[in-house]
């Protein structure tokens, strides 16, 4: 009925996300509409991206069922209009992309640069990457202490450090070259205002770059190829820089 494996179902009721109403004597487990509502609050917290961890504190807090579905509910709502807003940022630049081929120009030219960011604050991005609690919470710390001229501010600074790096990428620069580096070493002290990052950490943020369909869709609409192109220059500044 929900689309979920018997093994990822027996691993729910392992760590005591999802437990059976009972089991039988044959070891068959049985469940009722109690564990169905519970298992589809599970299933609406990991596509918000939560990890089993959260979701089970989440659980373990929440004491009224219709109340914690209206919760979820309005992390679904908030996050529909997140990702509306990343479409209309995506679709306005694709637009004046296009706009500048028709005119005969190869130059990247975004009328509003900010308005790339419009929808995936830095905060909001490394809220989808897992397994760096400490460079999470101090991102989401500074981000949370700016006033909204500086978060403005904070957006063009990242909005034009990834255009020069598509600049780069357009000309053909190697990803290891040293006007290549410069770039991802402005980004990477952009990001230690927060907490500088460890290798591995930086390596991570790269694979989210085309991991993540998010981040990936912001490199992709100002430069085919941005996204890898970004992950591959971190990686090299991560292993020359960082190790």
């Amino acid at each position: 009925m929900s689309g979920v494996t018997a093994r990822a179902l027996r691993h729910y009721g392992e760590i005591g996300l999802v437990p059976p109403a009972w089991v039988g004597a044959n070891g068959r487990r049985y469940y009722e509409e109690r564990q169905l509502l519970r298992l589809q609050q599970v299933l609406v917290l990991r596509e918000l991206g939560l990890g089993l961890a959260e979701i089970a504190q989440i659980l373990a807090a929440q004491v009224d069922e219709v109340e914690a579905l209206r919760g979820h509910r309005r992390r679904l709502l908030a996050e529909r209009d997140r990702l509306n807003a990343l479409a209309g940022v995506v679709t306005r630049t694709i637009n004046e992309l296009e706009q500048s081929r028709k005119e005969g120009t190869d130059m990247i030219t975004i009328s509003r640069p900010e308005n790339l960011f419009e929808g995936v604050r830095s905060a909001q991005c490394m809220k989808v990457l897992h397994g760096f609690p400490e460079l999470v919470g101090a991102v989401e710390g500074r981000a949370s202490a700016l006033s909204e001229a500086e978060r403005e501010a904070d957006e063009r600074e990242r909005t034009a450090q990834m255009v020069r790096l598509a600049e780069l990428l357009a000309v053909g620069v190697p990803a290891g070259a040293d006007a290549v580096q410069a770039e991802v070493d402005a980004q990477y002290r952009t990001l230690a205002r927060s907490r500088a990052a460890t290798a591995e950490e930086y390596r991570a943020i790269g694979r989210t770059c085309v991991e993540n369909e998010h981040w990936q869709a912001v490199y992709e609409a100002i430069a085919p190829g941005l996204a890898a192109y970004q992950r591959a220059a971190i990686d090299a500044y991560a292993d020359t820089r960082l190790s």
